[in-house]
């Protein structure tokens, strides 16, 4: 099944409340977007953000210029249904992170919740990095997260990768200093634990 199918048919058959990654105040990402210190005129993408909560607490807070990203239509259109006319003041886009269309230096942080870590072909990892640079300006902050190594080494059906903050962050290379990891452990609907880390860096050129 094509990734896009795969992620169409999770959000047809799931309610948001119904997946294990789902929150209902993303609150160390919230955490993370405060400490990077931007302001709210400055344009951050949610990647994978789809039907996450993420959207509405960002806008709630000011911030006037955020742009969520995800392959699945399906939930984005949940995401903009729950907001209403507020749907309007975000930007939405639907692509696959690998091959998405990003305009040069157009974002001043960029967020990722458990994507990266179902991008477990070396090229997919690759051209996602390089979106990373295309896309995010120079001094810009990156958030991403992924699973622990004690994390699930599957998710929605799907194999992953897990990850320690040292292990993430050379994957990005040396064009991205590590200013923060830390260690989460989430509690699905289910009543279970995953075990994630966070890491977040700044660009440097």
């Amino acid at each position: 099944m094509e990734r896009k199918d795969h992620w169409e048919k999770v959000h047809q058959t799931k309610s948001p409340t119904e997946v294990s990654w789902y929150e209902p105040t993303p609150e160390k990402s919230l955490e993370l977007i405060t400490k990077a210190g931007i302001s709210h005129e400055q344009q951050i993408i949610d990647v994978g953000g789809g039907a996450s909560t993420l959207v509405d607490c960002l806008l709630a807070e000011g911030y006037g210029n955020v742009t969520v990203l995800d392959i699945s239509a399906t939930a984005i259109a949940t995401a903009q249904e729950r907001l209403g006319n507020k749907a309007s003041v975000a930007k939405w886009l639907v692509a696959d992170i690998t091959t998405a269309p990003l305009a040069p230096q157009s974002y001043d942080l960029w967020h990722d919740r458990a994507v990266f870590h179902f991008l477990t072909n070396a090229n997919d990892r690759r051209r996602y990095i390089e979106l990373v640079n295309h896309a995010l300006k120079p001094g810009g902050h990156i958030i991403v997260a992924t699973f622990a190594p004690d994390g699930p080494t599957k998710c929605s059906g799907l194999e992953v990768n897990r990850y320690a903050p040292d292990e993430l962050h050379s994957e990005f290379g040396e064009n991205f200093r590590l200013v923060h990891s830390e260690h989460e452990q989430h509690h699905t609907p289910f009543g279970t634990e995953q075990s994630f880390i966070y890491c977040y860096c700044i660009k440097k050129t």
